[in-house]
């Protein structure tokens, strides 16, 4: 029993360390990513727009 003991507790930490990195990876879904990636071209967008409003209202 005692033996047992031991070899749970031994391979509970490498065991729990696979897991959670398993989990990680699985979790870091495209989703996320996706999403932010076309937020991040809007603001481009935008920011483009704008730029150009100032840059034609700077030639008047």
């Amino acid at each position: 029993m005692e033996s047992l003991l031991y070899t749970v507790a031994l391979l509970a930490c490498p065991v729990g360390m696979g897991l959670m990195m398993w989990m990680m990876r699985r979790g870091n879904g495209s989703d996320d990513k996706s999403t932010q990636v076309k937020q991040l071209r809007a603001e481009v967008e935008q920011l483009k727009a704008e730029r150009s409003v100032h840059g034609t209202e700077g030639t008047r």
